[in-house]
């Protein structure tokens, strides 16, 4: 990918260690003041051009909260690889705003900030190719521009927001992309056919769609996006965990 442009990096604060439950490929959070709920089976996508009509698509489990239900214009939804550190942070805070939920607590406010800079710091690492574990990343984001129809949504806007060309741009989905030199515990759930050395896997983690723009096809966009650079890099087989009991993500 082509160079990031730079952005100032918030100070590296060590973070408590992930306890792993049920599944180690995704780290699942269980503080006491924030949860990351337990993820369920590894659902292998079959992204080799025979079969593309035919793979079923999945995304990662979200948290469920009440939220207004925005109208999603399509003709403004652009849907890329991240090109800025400033936009792989508005990523960040989708991701964080999406797969937490804390309790109101004093502290919170730098608990959430501690997690951010953490998250913020290791996906940096891994886009920049640091991680000797991992061949190659990216983070695929969908985002709209700011305007008035997403007024509703301020808490969505003043935390995923990054500028794109001089103009405010607001991330709305996002998910990492991941071809590693081993997938931990990577056929858990449907094995592929044909399973070898010699085929070529991804990972797609943190797929999540803003609360206030679910139902409106947006994660099934994201997902199609990271099945064509997934082609572009040779790649076979995707795969992706979601929760057991989320039959949304599973069909989609």
């Amino acid at each position: 990918m082509a160079p990031l442009s730079a952005v100032a990096a918030p100070q590296f604060v060590r973070f408590p260690v992930a306890i792993l439950q049920r599944s180690p490929t995704i780290p699942v959070w269980n503080h006491n003041y924030g949860n990351r709920r337990a993820i369920g089976e590894a659902w292998p996508l079959r992204v080799a051009s025979r079969d593309w009509g035919h793979a079923g698509m999945v995304a990662s489990h979200l948290c469920e909260r009440e939220a207004l239900t925005l109208d999603l214009d399509w003709k403004e939804i652009d849907v890329r690889e991240a090109s800025s550190e400033e936009e792989l942070l508005a990523a960040i805070q989708l991701r964080i705003r999406t797969f937490y939920e804390f309790k109101q607590f004093y502290g919170v406010e730098d608990y959430t900030r501690r997690l951010m800079e953490r998250e913020f710091e290791a996906l940096k690492d891994r886009v920049y190719g640091k991680r000797e574990e991992f061949k190659r990343v990216c983070c695929i984001n969908a985002s709209l521009p700011m305007s008035p129809s997403l007024s509703d949504a301020s808490d969505l806007c003043s935390t995923c927001k990054f500028s794109k060309d001089g103009k405010d741009r607001v991330v709305v989905g996002t998910l990492d992309v991941n071809q590693c030199l081993k997938l931990a515990d990577e056929l858990t759930g449907m094995k592929p056919e044909g399973s070898g050395d010699n085929l070529t896997r991804a990972y797609l983690s943190n797929v999540c769609v803003a609360s206030e723009l679910h139902r409106n096809g947006l994660g099934y966009t994201i997902v199609a996006k990271a099945k064509k650079i997934a082609l572009e890099w040779g790649i076979t087989d995707l795969y992706v965990h979601v929760a057991a009991d989320n039959e949304a993500a599973q069909k989609l």
